[in-house]
């Protein structure tokens, strides 16, 4: 007598193995004293209506991974979206205990400032992650989700900060300065701090291209805000859509080339694994909170930094180019060193790629919300200190890019030097040493 069939055909399938995308369906065969196991695609039941279709389980498309989906129910115990939670009430809770009491503590004003920061941060990320598993879904290529939601995607702190900068303009004119001391000192963070940590930790290798190309459109790009800026009253609403025009044939640019640009990027690009681990709902809403809480938490950020900027008589472009430029450049900081850590030339991309962004697309799309022009209060330090740094600091590393297309440990050190002396420049001028 036979023994009996621990296994079923894939057209009757047991209650122990229920039917999946891919049912596994095993088979100890026995050869040569060894068992060997079997893997094999059964046939999907999909059910339409009152009736039953026999069909073949479709195979992923690419690098595509299927898994397990989870909905909006299981997101919304993750851990991001309890820590963004946490945050976003914390946040409402201490702004109200300020606000009741009356009180002017600065220390409360500072655990405010960093949690909206915080909250700014992990929100963008999970408006980001959205993003791009939407863009996945709809079928768009990974060079084509990298050159826009992720090259964007990385400077959104600074795209939300200077429009809701912008918004408060009317208002409360030094909050201009705030926004464009912002822009500029996030553009000198990355080039010094940020890029002299990752070469610092590791050298990398410089390719022709990032020189020829992004380097050139990133220095092209400050230099025209400032023409911008310092001609006229300001930066006005024409002058904003030019900077954004620019940016979208930039991009435009980009994918039009996109087969290019991968092929150069395949030496030192990992082949990236594209999960699907949510559903379309999922991401939709991933999208739609994270940006919710962004713009939350920028708001708060620009309203604390500005209340900060009054209590220590300190000039809001000042505030803008060290407290929300470090801090909006965090995520490009996080980006780059994990790239360099893995050997990867992205480091270098991501950080040029977001110095396009912010003097074109951010401080473009602030100026189209209002104007800006620098009041008198910021004008002599932005004009004499802030702007020369960056010009200097962007020069220095395009020129040390240019030097055999190799970035050397020691040359990081030098970038980290010129960002500390800068700061000491801001010090030097705020104690009086520096008249301007």
């Amino acid at each position: 007598m036979h023994p009996r069939r621990r296994f079923r055909t894939p057209l009757r399938p047991s209650r122990q193995c229920p039917e999946t995308p891919l049912q596994p369906l095993c088979a100890r065969v026995a050869q040569n004293g060894r068992v060997q196991m079997l893997r094999e695609q059964s046939p999907v039941v999909q059910t339409r209506g009152n009736r039953q279709e026999v069909g073949t389980a479709p195979e992923p498309m690419g690098d595509e991974t299927v898994t397990s989906q989870t909905g909006i129910p299981q997101l919304l115990i993750s851990n991001t979206l309890v820590l963004n939670g946490a945050l976003f009430l914390g946040i409402l809770a201490l702004h109200t205990v300020l606000e009741d009491s009356g009180i002017n503590n600065h220390f409360i004003s500072l655990v405010l400032l960093a949690m909206a920061l915080a909250l700014l941060i992990k929100s963008a990320d999970f408006f980001i992650e959205g993003a791009k598993g939407l863009a996945y879904r709809a079928g768009l290529p990974e060079v084509v989700i990298g050159l826009t939601i992720v090259s964007i995607g990385t400077s959104l702190p600074e795209i939300l900060v200077t429009s809701t900068a912008a918004a408060d303009v009317a208002n409360n004119p030094e909050i201009g300065d705030l926004a464009i001391g912002g822009i500029y000192g996030s553009i000198l963070v990355q080039i010094t701090l940020i890029l002299g940590v990752v070469v610092a930790f590791r050298g990398v290798k410089v390719r022709p291209s990032w020189l020829k190309r992004d380097g050139m459109i990133m220095f092209s790009s400050i230099g025209l805000l400032t023409f911008f800026l310092f001609t006229g009253e300001g930066l006005n609403r024409l002058e904003g859509g030019i900077l954004m025009a620019l940016y979208i044939a930039y991009i435009y640019w980009l994918l039009s080339h996109r087969d290019e640009i991968l092929e150069e990027e395949l030496g030192d690009a990992e082949q990236v694994e594209r999960k699907l681990d949510r559903t379309t709902a999922a991401y939709g809403f991933m999208v739609t909170s994270g940006l919710l809480l962004a713009l939350f938490a920028a708001h708060h950020l620009v309203n604390v930094a500005s209340d900060m900027a009054y209590a220590f008589d300190v000039p809001h472009a000042v505030i803008g180019t060290t407290v929300s430029g470090l801090g909006t450049s965090l995520p490009e900081l996080t980006i780059a060193f994990l790239a360099a850590k893995r050997s990867q030339g992205v480091a270098i991309g991501t950080l040029i790629g977001s110095n396009i962004t912010d003097p074109l697309l951010s401080i473009g799309l602030a100026s189209v919300v209002h104007p800006l022009a620098l009041t008198s209060a910021s004008f002599a330090l932005t004009a004499y200190v802030i702007i020369p740094a960056t010009f200097v600091g962007t020069g220095i590393a395009l020129l040390m890019m240019r030097s055999e297309y190799e970035f050397k440990q020691w040359e990081g050190v030098v970038l980290i030097m010129v960002y500390m002396l800068f700061l000491a420049a801001l010090a030097a001028e705020r104690l009086g040493y520096l008249v301007l």
